[in-house]
């Protein structure tokens, strides 16, 4: 099997003034965007850094932090902020909350359900150590469907038994984990790998 794409990263307004051009041309294929937090917040760098992106060529996704409270009232939120096309990737971010309430998985149920219900299919969920700590062993056939991207810094994936497997992997912040930790025209940051080709990439973003 190839080896996984070394293609992804994820950012947000924290990062400043992203060269998409750049990144690109330096072998960046896609970008997750944070959209929204809770039910008010708003990533102010979203909207101008879609458009920058979709200029040079890159493929767009959009994130939601979730947090404490109602899951549906939140998907309704993120999608009217994130707007996505069919080519949009979606993605419920599901961790610790340091700030306030984390989300429970029954909202993470409410979060992932409602965007199905609205656009017709499932978003991934981002998670590390609170998925594994919360599932173990067991099976969710709610959040089975929702594909898996692991947040582990280090050397060898390990995936909850909810999934077969990982569809992208986070294994550095910019500063944590292996390298390389850089991308050209960004800087430090978030990156991530596709278990896949190029083809199955497209595939998962719904451009091919």
């Amino acid at each position: 099997m190839a080896d996984p794409l070394n293609v992804i990263i994820d950012i947000s307004h924290h990062n400043a003034n992203p060269d998409f051009q750049q990144a690109a041309a330096a072998g960046i294929v896609g970008v997750i965007h944070k959209a929204t937090q809770g039910t008010t917040f708003k990533d102010s760098a979203y909207t101008t850094n879609r458009q920058k992106a979709l200029d040079a060529g890159v493929l767009w996704g959009a994130y939601h932090f979730g947090i404490g409270g109602d899951g549906s009232a939140q998907a309704d939120f993120f999608l009217s902020t994130a707007t996505p096309g069919p080519d949009t990737l979606l993605v419920l971010d599901y961790e610790p909350n340091p700030s306030a309430t984390t989300m429970s998985l029954d909202q993470a149920r409410q979060f992932v359900t409602q965007v199905n219900n609205t656009i017709g299919r499932f978003p991934g969920l981002y998670s590390g150590s609170l998925i594994k700590e919360q599932l173990g062993s067991n099976h969710d056939a709610v959040l089975a469907q929702c594909f898996f991207w692991l947040a582990q810094y280090g050397t060898n994936a390990v995936v909850p038994a909810n999934w077969p497997t990982w569809t992208l992997w986070q294994y550095t912040d910019g500063s944590v984990g292996p390298e390389p930790h850089s991308v050209p025209g960004i800087g430090n940051c978030d990156r991530d790998k596709f278990n896949g080709d190029l083809d199955g990439l497209k595939r998962l973003w719904g451009v091919a």
